[in-house]
């Protein structure tokens, strides 16, 4: 399955809330992962990153099928709930410039976990028309703890209302879960298996959000070493 992932990097001292027309650098890679959920083999992101970014452009890693950074500015500050106005553009903007759109998104922000059920990962899916999963650390609506989930692949639903909209998962044994979100075209059951192919068991995050946010925060450096 190709599995791809997408996220943005603001400029220094424009992140939180924000104002319109913030500088921001999105990323969206697309990589393929095991055909089943299992341990996962350990992934050196070092290794993957030997040598300098060439021509100004951020350095891709060897286990990374496709990438691509945009730069612009956003159109709304942010506001809870209306992430997607804020982010939405740009990140659309990037997912499009790859070669070949991925077979399900994961996007940092909430899905049916939203107060209309409608969170970024969900729109952003929608425009694109690609399933989308979301990964996050909290909920929006979902204001609980994480409960206790100390090995890799263990999980327990969130329902709001009497509808599962997401589930706690741990990705890595003996570290706090992550939340993920079921989105556009997808089932809470979906968003687990999907997490679970795309992540490792040393590291916390999915490996296509890992390279998006490391690809946006290079791509924000080179930009502004450059004095741009």
């Amino acid at each position: 399955m190709r599995v791809g992932g997408c996220f943005v990097a603001f400029a220094r001292g424009e992140a939180g809330p924000g104002h319109p027309g913030d500088r921001a650098w999105a990323a969206a890679v697309v990589l393929e992962v095991p055909a089943e959920p299992g341990p996962g083999p350990r992934r050196d992101p070092d290794r993957q990153l030997r040598g300098i970014p060439v021509g100004g452009a951020p350095r891709q890693a060897r286990d990374v099928e496709a990438q691509h950074a945009v730069a612009g500015t956003v159109p709304a500050s942010y506001a809870p709930g209306l992430l997607a106005r804020r982010e939405g553009p740009i990140l659309e903007a990037a997912v499009r410039h790859l070669p070949r759109l991925p077979e399900v998104l994961l996007v940092d922000a909430t899905g049916l976990d939203h107060p209309r059920r409608a969170g970024l990962a969900l729109h952003l899916g929608s425009v694109l028309e690609v399933p989308t999963v979301g990964v996050t650390h909290r909920g929006l609506v979902d204001r609980s703890d994480p409960p206790d989930l100390a090995e890799r692949g263990a999980w327990m639903p969130v329902e709001q209302d009497g509808v599962a909209v997401g589930a706690w998962l741990c990705v890595r044994s003996g570290v706090r879960p992550v939340l993920v979100h079921a989105a556009w075209r997808t089932g809470v059951e979906d968003a687990v298996e999907v997490v679970l192919r795309a992540s490792v068991e040393d590291a916390r995050t999915p490996v296509p959000l890992q390279e998006a946010r490391r690809v946006a925060r290079e791509a924000r450096h080179l930009a502004t070493a450059d004095g741009r």
